[in-house]
């Protein structure tokens, strides 16, 4: 299990950008999946971006050149970086990883507090 502690987001106008982050409480090294997630009012929460200790990095038609998803090992943090962000990009942004089993499968799936990112037309 990890704690994942969120902060960054706020309120942005369109085409501005903003960063958010994602602190873990162990070295990014045990951890496997790690994910951004987002949830806009009466909408199902969406996978926007996600970075795999190994593999390729998956981004949402909707934000794909927009948007980077990455890791830091030495701040054992995950960051997303928003770009020529548009109103519907407004969302309570979720930052998500998994910490993979000693003898493979996941182990446990933990997620952030969330962090609303505004953006104003």
């Amino acid at each position: 299990q990890v704690q994942l502690v969120q902060s960054g987001g706020g309120l942005a106008q369109t085409g501005g950008s903003l960063t958010l982050s994602c602190a873990a409480s162990k070295s990014l090294f045990s951890l496997d999946n790690m994910a951004w997630y987002r949830q806009a009012p009466q909408l199902a929460r969406e996978l926007v971006a996600q970075v795999p200790s190994g593999g390729n990095i998956y981004y949402a038609d909707s934000v794909r050149g927009r948007f980077t998803i990455s890791r830091d090992s030495a701040k054992n943090t995950m960051y997303l970086e928003m770009r020529d962000l548009k109103p519907e990009d407004t969302a309570v942004y979720y930052c998500y990883a998994e910490t993979p089993g000693r003898w493979g499968g996941v182990e446990s799936t933990d997620w952030g507090q969330g962090t609303q990112v505004t953006v104003s037309s």
